[in-house]
């Protein structure tokens, strides 16, 4: 029966290729928000204000807006393979060297350059999986890669924080430990790369000739059935209005994700918790919730077959549980709303990342997710830089959240009135059972 192939081949590219971008996924995480955890005593040592290092681990998203849009282009022409090792490789390096920043505006620059180096490697996990797996497996196989930043940030938290107690070891700050010692799995997983990777699904020693045929089959139907609506180009792709609107809605919830996340080591310490480490290990709360969200949510939306109103409950989540952390500041309910925001931020992702590929196709696909990418995390950088200003303002990080709490809402409100897409590959003709 056609469930019967269908469960046993996607059993067998779960099994192949999940693993690997989850891992892969984790590292990148750690390598991106490891800063988060090196400010506890980097700002201190580099005399850095919260305005002066919100700005500078913002400039990492700049490089990436400007760059995310050629590397998915790049990638679906090189591939997947080489594209991945290359990119894992140089952010890898640019990690470890990280550690050897001066001040404020070394560090800023090499942040930018961090992002640089990493740009595309999220869409372009997007789009590699799109050809490998049929639209209605897309909101968890997202979810699976993205549940990568729970060991991110579960794991990486009290790692962190333990490196950060090795102070003057080799004659280098904690900070600067941590750096090199988180960089180093990176680079060895980027150079194994090019050897764990497939490509395409034609190319798959994994699978035999009646999988491979009908994988090529299912996909077939499902691309034909969009480009019968309509065939993009990569300009009509990037300008589409309900693409602009999705990169509007993610820009939202980005900005209002990382504006929390890049400060809630800190906001953990103003409510009175001294121990360095016991901030990393309480850091990990927020985002197992956060983790557990993003996979059953991702699982609820494919089992559902339905984006929508999915993205509009995350979304509204997230606004909420922000809502409540500022109203608490100061106090363990904080945490709380933290919590409940971030179960919001990632139960979106799958619901989200799903959308795109629900009308659009080859390289109208590549450049339209990386610019979704890149135009959301620039949320990466208004977030931190907004938090840190309202914080050296105020002295309290309360109006930083209802301000990121307003950009929830924003996405939202998208999510409701300007996200209806009709689905077409649900009238795809079924591959057959040969």
């Amino acid at each position: 029966m056609e469930a019967d192939l269908e469960a046993r081949i996607m059993r067998k590219i779960y099994l192949r290729l999940l693993p690997f971008a989850f891992i892969a996924y984790s590292l990148c995480y750690i390598d991106r928000i490891n800063s988060t955890f090196a400010a506890l005593t980097m700002r201190g040592d580099l005399q850095m204000s919260a305005t002066a290092f919100g700005f500078a681990v913002g400039t990492f998203y700049w490089g990436y807006f400007i760059f995310e849009v050629p590397s998915n282009i790049v990638m679906e022409k090189v591939g997947a393979r080489l594209w991945i090792a290359r990119i894992m490789i140089t952010w890898g390096i640019l990690a470890g060297v990280t550690a050897f920043v001066t001040g404020s505006t070394s560090f800023a620059i090499l942040r930018f350059l961090l992002g640089s180096a990493e740009a595309g490697f999220f869409p372009g996990m997007v789009l590699y999986f799109t050809y490998w797996f049929p639209a209605k497996h897309h909101a968890r196989i997202v979810s699976g890669i993205l549940a990568g930043f729970v060991v991110a940030v579960a794991g990486g938290a009290p790692i962190s924080t333990a490196l950060l107690s090795l102070d003057g070891m080799f004659g280098l700050h904690g900070w600067q430990i941590m750096y090199i010692a988180e960089a180093v799995p990176t680079v060895i997983l980027g150079f194994g790369t090019y050897f764990i990777m497939t490509d395409r699904p034609e190319q798959a020693s994994f699978l035999t000739q009646e999988e491979k045929e009908w994988l090529r089959t299912k996909l077939a139907s499902e691309r034909q059935a969009k480009e019968a609506v309509r065939t993009f180009t990569l300009w009509q792709g990037m300008t589409n209005p309900t693409v602009l609107l999705l990169a509007l809605n993610y820009f939202g919830i980005v900005t209002a994700s990382l504006g929390m996340l890049f400060f809630i080591p800190q906001i953990i310490k103003s409510i009175g918790v001294a121990d360095n480490m016991t901030v990393g290990w309480l850091t990990m709360l927020p985002y197992l919730c956060g983790g557990a969200s993003l996979v059953i949510w991702g699982r609820v939306s494919d089992r559902m077959n339905e984006r929508r109103w999915n993205l509009l409950g995350a979304c509204t989540l997230s606004t909420l549980g922000l809502i409540m952390a500022g109203m608490t500041m100061g106090t363990w309910w904080a945490m709380v709303g933290m919590s409940i925001a971030a179960m919001g931020f990632y139960g979106s992702k799958g619901p989200f990342w799903a959308m795109p590929p629900m009308f659009l196709t080859g390289t109208a696909a590549a450049g339209a997710l990386a610019w979704i990418n890149c135009i959301g995390n620039l949320g990466g950088f208004f977030g931190p830089w907004y938090v840190g200003v309202i914080k050296d303002f105020t002295g309290s990080y309360a109006g930083g959240l209802y301000g990121l709490a307003a950009l929830g809402m924003l996405a939202a409100l998208i999510a409701a009135f300007g996200l209806k897409i009709h689905d077409v590959t649900r009238e795809a003709i079924p591959a057959p059972v040969r």
